[in-house]
């Protein structure tokens, strides 16, 4: 991609829904491969990878495939043969966490740093550049300001700078969470997050009092950059990555047709700047994030510390506000909407708050509309799939939310999207017969001819206007018409079976063309000597895993290598997640936030706090100076127990340096 050029990154769970993806204007997808993933339940053959590559590459799209988990010594030698096997089914470029991948034999396949590796500062943002890696996805936390750092620190010509634009987010620092390992042994390094951060937790403060009752503190509202766009362009990002390798195909659709509009839009009023594929896109709906499931919406750190960023009292998706109750029957309920022009549909998903804030769920079964109300809404009739008693606090006069309607899930089950790439046509006159060109938006070209005696035309006024409407008649291929250019000798007749081969022929030389001036993305040459490592100690915070991992840091400068956490060395309390997120902040307990009040300056202190989530415990300590909480407790028993009893295939061990022969 070149450094003047936008890239829509979407996400694929499978090769469909990628394919999907580049019909609602993805310039370019990631999907997970047969293993080796941070999405462990999405994962795919390379046979429907290389399916997926053959139809994105017909619009110049490309196909990132992610290997980004942490690897076993054991596990380094399949990887590197399946790399080989995506290199030959076409994909364009890995997604890695792994730097042992980079002392491998691999094929000359571009590779781009994970969200996993942790880019907070433009030091290590600098030294992946100088490592070899092509696309570096930054920290969701990150502001403008900071983006805009790592920009200056990076070379545009070398180093493209990727931003997750949409989706859920993960409270840790990518890479930087172990509760999930340290309570169950599944590693969210290795693709298999137990989400402990979803849960509700009880909050006590240092002196034992309860300051927040069941609240899912550590859940945050889902990432919307939609209004920061042009702001992260002039930042220097290049590639807006959408979250989701786990969403279903409406999601995927409708994210990326809303981020493909924005885009396209920026890209009107910026020449300067360019799609980094080919092709239009036609949208048959109207693209709505609130229609997918979400937490709500933030845009996090970007333009600075807010308040608001967390889904503290559910992380479900509350939807959005439709009406009111009005009258609770014994077998139904009835609905005001606020709204005239809305309209329910059997299987809307509703839902509404108790009074302890909890998200209740009702699935309609039934609806009916009933007639106008007495401010103008309309009243519905809702008959449940479940019964009456089952839903708590449900009366009159509470606010409903709808967060699935299915009129839309229906919409979008069609298709909803075709993408087409304009075409210039040509039908000139040559010795002995005629010459279609077709020309695209790119400026390739297809041609094919035809032997035959021109015939005059019957109706010479109207001779033009149908070759013109019949030429232009491009139906199922991927290209639309721009404009039909006649040169003739006069009005002629063509018959249509002549037309429709030309036409046919040449449209397969123009697919010929495109595929054939379509290179592979190149693999960025590491520098010579070696880019020394911002730090010369790695504690269990750098994954560091293999000995290959080892060696690569070693090579680079780092005198001190602590093993992974995953290799279980660390059995005492330490960081289990190291978050931007902070807990006393987002419940005004903030010493920050205190000073300057008349009688709290002084009086409000970062002390620790403690999460309890039934026999869960852990610690919140609090970095006021570089603004980052630390979320502390220990590996459980049971976890080291169950690994010590299996054989096991990684270096329980701090790797050492291998001794010269």
């Amino acid at each position: 991609m070149l450094p003047h050029q936008l890239e829509l990154l979407s996400p694929a769970r499978d090769a469909d829904i990628g394919i999907e993806a580049v019909n609602h204007g993805a310039d370019a997808i990631y999907i997970g491969g047969p293993s080796f993933g941070a999405r462990a339940s999405a994962e795919n053959s390379v046979q429907d990878i290389a399916r997926l590559v053959r139809h994105a590459h017909r619009y110049h799209s490309r196909v990132f495939v992610t290997l980004n988990t942490i690897l076993r010594d054991d596990e380094l030698e399949p990887a590197r043969k399946l790399i080989h096997q995506l290199y030959d089914a076409g994909a364009d470029a890995l997604i890695i966490q792994d730097m042992g991948l980079l002392e491998l034999d691999l094929p000359p396949i571009q590779l781009h740093a994970s969200t996993q590796t942790d880019i907070r500062t433009p030091e290590k943002a600098r030294f992946l550049q100088d490592a070899g890696l092509s696309q570096i996805v930054l920290a969701r936390e990150l502001t403008l300001k900071q983006i805009t750092a790592i920009r200056a620190a990076t070379d545009p010509d070398r180093c493209n700078i990727e931003f997750f634009v949409h989706g859920a987010l993960c409270v840790a620092y990518s890479g930087q969470c172990f509760i999930s390992h340290a309570h169950t042994g599944r590693s969210a390094n290795r693709g298999d997050c137990s989400q402990a951060c979803r849960l509700p937790y009880e909050v006590k403060d240092a002196q034992g009092r309860i300051i927040a009752h069941d609240k899912h503190v550590l859940s945050m509202k889902d990432n919307n950059q939609s209004e920061n766009l042009a702001a992260l362009i002039d930042a220097g990002v290049r590639s807006f990555k959408i979250e989701g390798r786990y969403k279903d195909m409406g999601y995927v659709k409708n994210i990326t047709a809303h981020y493909r509009l924005l885009l396209d839009e920026i890209l009107e009023q910026r020449p300067e700047l360019a799609r980094a594929s080919s092709g239009e896109c036609t949208f048959f709906f109207q693209p709505d994030p609130d229609q997918n499931f979400n937490r709500e919406f933030t845009d996090y750190f970007v333009q600075g510390r807010k308040e608001d960023i967390g889904a503290f009292d559910s992380p479900k998706n509350p939807g959005q506000a439709i009406g009111w109750v009005s009258k609770v029957n014994p077998d139904s309920v009835e609905i005001e909407l606020s709204d005239p022009a809305t309209e329910l549909a059997n299987g809307d998903g509703l839902c509404y708050y108790d009074l302890q804030k909890e998200l209740v769920g009702l699935q309609t079964n039934r609806v009916e509309k009933l007639g106008k109300g007495a401010e103008g809404g309309r009243i519905w009739r809702i008959f449940p799939k479940d019964p009456m008693d089952g839903f708590k606090d449900l009366r009159k006069g509470v606010e409903v939310n709808r967060n699935r309607s299915m009129d839309w899930v229906r919409a979008l089950e069609k298709k909803s999207a075709e993408r087409k790439i304009g075409t210039w046509i040509r039908l000139e006159q040559q010795p002995g017969g005629l010459k279609l060109s077709l020309t695209d938006e790119d400026g390739h070209c297809g041609e094919a001819s035809a032997s035959l005696e021109l015939q005059p035309a019957r109706d010479p006024s109207q001779a033009d206007a149908k070759l013109r409407e019949q030429l232009g008649r491009l139906g199922d291929t991927i290209f639309s018409p721009l404009d039909v250019t006649l040169a003739l000798s006069g009005p002629s007749f063509v018959p249509a079976s002549q037309l429709n081969a030309l036409r046919r022929d040449a449209v397969g030389q123009l697919e010929s063309a495109r595929a054939s001036t379509l290179q592979r993305l190149p693999r960025a040459v590491p520098v010579e000597p070696p880019a020394p490592y911002p730090e010369d100690t790695l504690t269990y915070l750098a994954n560091v895993y293999n000995h290959k991992a080892r060696d690569f840091y070693a090579r680079h400068g780092v005198k001190v290598i602590a093993a992974a956490y995953e290799s279980q060395e660390e059995e005492g309390e330490v960081s289990l997640m190291i978050t931007k997120h902070c807990v006393r902040f987002s419940l005004s307990l903030c010493p920050k936030q205190a000073k300057g009040v008349t009688g709290v300056q002084g009086q409000v202190r970062a002390e620790p706090l403690q999460l309890i989530n039934g026999k869960e415990k852990l610690t919140l300590r609090f970095d006021c100076k570089p603004c980052e909480m630390h979320v502390v407790g220990k590996i459980k028993r049971s976890v080291l127990n169950q690994a010590a009893a299996m054989p096991l295939q990684f270096y329980r061990t701090r790797p050492k340096p291998q001794q010269p022969a």
